[in-house]
């Protein structure tokens, strides 16, 4: 991917604390696979996958069934793209019979896995087309930098912002999710063949009800008043894509990144020229900015979940749950006909 984020704590802290821990878990662990390919499985003899945040944690749940044991890097109520890992995560990694991960997203978790030694990993990217959604608070940016505003001035550094940045919220698409879906199912039958047929039979039948959630979103979005949205943050490229939809978000395709004056005034305008009837909000980033802009102009708020993590809060509990709650909201928000 070629979005990069500076972590909180360096990738390099990160890992050298790691390697130690590295170090003492071989000291207990010598011999436990011969390939370097995991721990071996779960005490119970099922497979042991680690996924690195809950869209990835879903699929492997679906697909695994009864044959695995599966744990996150990212726990509910974490927002995933600032993740840190600590030693004992990091050695963790080294255990995982599976890894099942999307690259780009989480850059202490590409670091660690990189170095993991794991033989099985499921890399999300590599099983579907990226596109690079440029969003309008990019532009926004790049005008006032025109004007002789250097933004790195503003606090001593930049905000992150990679133009033309390939987006990493595919699994927001059904479609594409439904490859990754596939490519997860290949990788757990390689890691334990011995139940290959019920991967893939689990892979049929979740790529099936993806497909069906694919037929309710066009069918449910297809009649709207208007076709553009506004949002937090630039989450739902694929997903407008998809549908005939137009994003417009508050910050670009990082949540905590603060909008620029010049985007507050194009979201103003947007909003009056699209018939925009509701600001969306997210329930793992502040609502601040979004509520604001939405006091302004007079319009509703409504959550529009991306789906990084389920908590209490979530109008659901699982990713098809959701994504049926995010497809009404939709459809409220944008005047679909019954």
């Amino acid at each position: 991917m070629s979005r990069r984020r500076r972590p909180r704590i360096s990738p390099a802290r990160t890992l050298a604390a790691g390697a130690a821990a590295l170090g003492m878990l071989a000291l207990t662990a010598c011999g436990s696979d011969a390939d370097g390919g995991g721990g071996g499985g779960s005490a119970d003899g099922t497979l042991d996958v680690v996924a690195s945040f809950y869209p990835m944690e879903f699929l492997a749940e679906r697909i695994g069934g009864e044959h695995v044991s599966v744990s996150t890097l990212t726990k509910p109520g974490v927002e995933p793209h600032d993740l840190d890992l600590s030693p004992k995560e990091t050695a963790r990694l080294t255990e995982a019979d599976v890894i099942v991960y999307l690259k780009g997203l989480q850059p202490a978790v590409d670091e660690a896995i990189a170095q993991s030694g794991v033989t099985h990993i499921a890399e999300a990217t590599s099983y579907t087309s990226l596109e690079a959604h440029s969003t309008d608070e990019d532009h926004a940016h790049d005008e006032e930098d025109h004007d002789g505003h250097d933004h790195a001035d503003d606090d001593g550094h930049d905000h992150g912002h990679d133009h033309g940045a390939e987006d990493p919220h595919i699994w927001l698409d059904p479609v594409k999710y439904a490859e990754v879906a596939q490519g997860v199912g290949t990788a757990l039958a390689e890691a334990d063949p011995d139940n290959a047929a019920d991967y893939e039979a689990n892979t049929e039948a979740l790529v099936a009800d993806l497909t069906t959630l694919d037929e309710e979103f066009t069918a449910g979005l297809a009649d709207t008043d208007t076709r553009t949205f506004i949002t937090t943050h630039a989450a739902f490229g694929y997903l407008a894509e998809r549908y005939g939809l137009h994003e417009e978000a508050i910050a670009g395709l990082d949540p905590e990144s603060e909008p620029s004056a010049a985007r507050l005034r194009d979201l103003h305008e947007v909003a009056q020229q699209e018939n925009v009837s509701t600001v969306f909000f997210e329930t793992l980033a502040s609502d601040a900015t979004a509520r604001t802009l939405a006091d302004d102009l007079g319009l509703a708020t409504a959550v529009l979940d991306p789906l990084e993590g389920i908590t209490d809060r979530s109008a659901g509990a699982d990713y098809l749950e959701v994504m049926r709650a995010n497809l009404e909201a939709l459809r409220q928000a944008l005047g679909a006909s019954s």
